[in-house]
């Protein structure tokens, strides 16, 4: 289950104890990363600081980029569980179908406590490429998961694979996540502290300028 999600659904012991188990590994991984650096922490003293075995460790990530980006994980995991649930009124644009979905989910993360996880993940992964670049890696199989939910739950007056359609909703998933990203840039670097409120506006802010930038020209500059 989302842990996002957890907190709101009673679950039986076991599950719960999964989910406490989950958060204390990315919080410890978050706060050994940002003390020592990325590579400065092994992945058996990770295990060892939480109590936990490799193998539970291996039962929820895959590595410590895994857990290092596990915030953000935990948002896109659930709004493609809300672009799932979504039932928009006939003719509303993609664009803010995706949007809107994103900005359910991002609503739904819990608390402050995840917004400051989330500075520290973009911090360390700002100074680590193997966490950028599994980051990139995440975005695009999320991306193409977005895209098989929209093609399979709503008429796109097409059906074909190579019809424009499939292409006009890929490439609408695309701006999305680009708004996302610049979003995030412009919010991980302002100088108030950082808000769950205050990364939806800066999202809102990124994704209001895609249709000005689509529309912005050019002239020569003259000397």
């Amino acid at each position: 289950m989302d842990p996002a999600r957890a907190a709101a659904t009673p679950l039986p012991l076991r599950e719960r104890k999964k989910v406490r188990t989950r958060q204390a590994l990315v919080d410890t991984a978050l706060r050994l990363f940002t003390e020592r650096g990325f590579d400065g922490v092994t992945l058996d003293e990770l295990c060892d600081t939480v109590e936990v075995s490799k193998r539970t460790f291996f039962r929820t990530f895959s590595s410590k980029e895994d857990v290092a980006t596990a915030p953000l994980h935990d948002l896109w995991g659930v709004f493609l569980d809300e672009l799932e649930e979504a039932e928009p009124d006939d003719g509303v644009p993609l664009p803010e179908v995706l949007r809107d979905a994103l900005l359910r989910a991002l609503d739904g993360m819990p608390g402050e406590e995840w917004a400051h996880r989330v500075l520290l993940s973009r911090r360390l992964a700002a100074l680590n490429p193997s966490m950028d670049a599994h980051g990139l890696a995440f975005c695009d199989r999320t991306g193409r998961a977005a895209l098989d939910i929209v093609v399979r739950r709503f008429d796109l007056g097409g059906g074909a694979p190579q019809d424009p359609s499939r292409l006009h909703a890929h490439l609408a998933v695309d701006l999305l996540v680009a708004a996302w990203h610049r979003g995030l840039e412009i919010w991980t670097g302002g100088p108030s502290a950082p808000t769950r409120a205050g990364l939806a506006a800066a999202f809102r802010r990124a994704d209001a300028a895609v249709s000005e930038s689509l529309a912005l020209t050019v002239h020569p500059r003259r000397s």
